[in-house]
This record gives C-alpha cells, structure tokens and sequence, in this order.
C-alpha cells in the first residue's frame, strides 16, 4: 500500500509544477484522496461487501468532491487533478499514468446490467477539464481529449480528440517527430502544442482554395483586356478578404 502511495505522490509531484513537496500532495490533494479511498472501496466491492463499498465511495465523494463507483477498475499513478465534479461509472477502466482533470465525466449511455457501459482509457491518457466520454468503448494508448470534448466513440492510440461532437485529429509521425519530446509523454488539459481541429483544417483550406481561385479570375480578366475583349469587371471579387475569413476560423 505505501509503495503505491509513493508512486502517486512522485507522479504528481511530476505532473502538476503547484506541488512543493510530498506532505502538500498528501495533505491537500482530492485527486490522492479520492484514488486512495477508492481502493479501499474496491477491495470491499470485490469481497462482496457491496454495500460497505458504496458507503466508502459515499463518503469520499462528500469529502472530495469527486465520485467514483466502486466497482471502476483504476491502474497505477493515476492523476486527478483539482477533480472537483469528476465522476467515474462502475465499468470504466482507467489505464497507468492516466490524467483526469476536473469536470470529467467517464459514464454509460446503456441500461443493461453487467454490460461494459462505460469508456476503457489505455496507459498515459489525458482528459481535459469538462469532456465527457460516453459509452463501452477504449481511448486508446496516449490519446488526448480536449477540455470540454464529448467523445461518443473509440479514439485510437495517440490521437487527440476535441470538439462536441468531437472530432479526432490523428497526427502524422513527421508531426510527432517535430513536437518536442515533452508534449509527446504529457500536455496539461489535453491542449496539444499546434494542434490542429480537422474541421478548421478543411475551412482553412475551402478559404485559400476560393482566394486561389479568385486570383486566376483576375489574371483572365487582365488578360482578355489586354486581348481587346470587353469585360465588365465585378465589383464584389474585391471584396472576399481570406485573411479575415481565416482569423475567423482561428
């Protein structure tokens, strides 16, 4: 037991740059608290003390702010940070050196009994402060869910998703190469350094496209006037400002 409690205070000593030292972490963490109760909660649970486990789980959620069922399956060095209004379902399963920031929710959109309803999170997954993941599916190894997402489907090993409904934005490995190793192994709130939302990528890319197009138009129109043929120049073309509309979509 005091082994897995000195993992999870030098993990979030390393995660979070407000911890001082290890009686800070232990002595005014929730997110600790809440994780440690929640073993004793589920060893009860386990033992068929199932009401005994729900009482623990009772009492943790009064004194942190953050629900957990006891029957969720919780893996090592797992962060809650600031946790506050987090809530995790009876099957959900959270892998190693996960981090759940507060406002999450980890629930199930099924009313069958024994069914895995709820998300498996694999090793080193990050989800933002206010993104609910919805359903019996996996986020895989390394993903990223942004602040405020709502994820109703799997999101695969080291992808990002942001968005509600959220899109996913799967990176390639030059990207991957050229992000600097720090970001790759953590970002707070599941913000990703030049991370780009798929649906801005192809409005980035219809603007540049019809400002493209606009300037061909306008070579034509030299053109043909230099040519001799009368064209009657649109006053409007001169009005489409990509930059703006760019900003815009920023």
């Amino acid at each position: 037991m005091f082994s897995r409690l000195r993992e999870d205070i030098a993990s979030i000593r390393e995660r979070d740059p407000a911890a001082r030292n290890a009686w800070e972490v232990v002595s005014c963490y929730p997110g600790l608290h809440a994780v440690v109760m929640h073993r004793w909660a589920n060893a009860c649970w386990r033992a068929e003390l199932k009401w005994l486990a729900r009482f623990i789980s009772h009492v943790a959620r009064g004194l942190t702010g953050i629900e957990i069922h006891p029957g969720a399956t919780i893996g090592r060095r797992v962060f809650i940070d600031h946790g506050f209004g987090v809530v995790i379902g009876e099957t959900a399963v959270i892998g190693d050196d996960c981090t759940i920031y507060q406002g999450v929710t980890l629930g199930g959109t099924s009313l069958a009994k024994g069914a895995k309803r709820h998300p498996t999170l694999g090793r080193g997954v990050i989800i933002g402060a206010g993104a609910k993941v919805l359903g019996g599916f996996e986020v895989g190894d390394g993903a990223k869910v942004g602040s405020n997402a709502v994820v109703t489907r799997a999101v695969p090993a080291g992808a990002t998703a942001v968005g509600n409904p959220a899109r996913v934005i799967q990176r390639s490995q030059a990207q991957d190469a050229r992000e600097p190793a720090a970001a790759r192994l953590f970002a707070a709130y599941g913000v990703v350094p030049n991370g780009d939302d798929p649906l801005s990528k192809a409005l980035h890319g219809l603007i540049n496209q019809v400002a493209a197009q606009e300037r061909q138009i306008e070579a034509m129109l030299v053109a043909m006037k230099g040519a001799g043929i009368g064209c009657q120049h649109q006053e409007e073309m001169r009005q489409f400002d990509a930059e703006q509309l760019n900003r815009l979509v920023d």
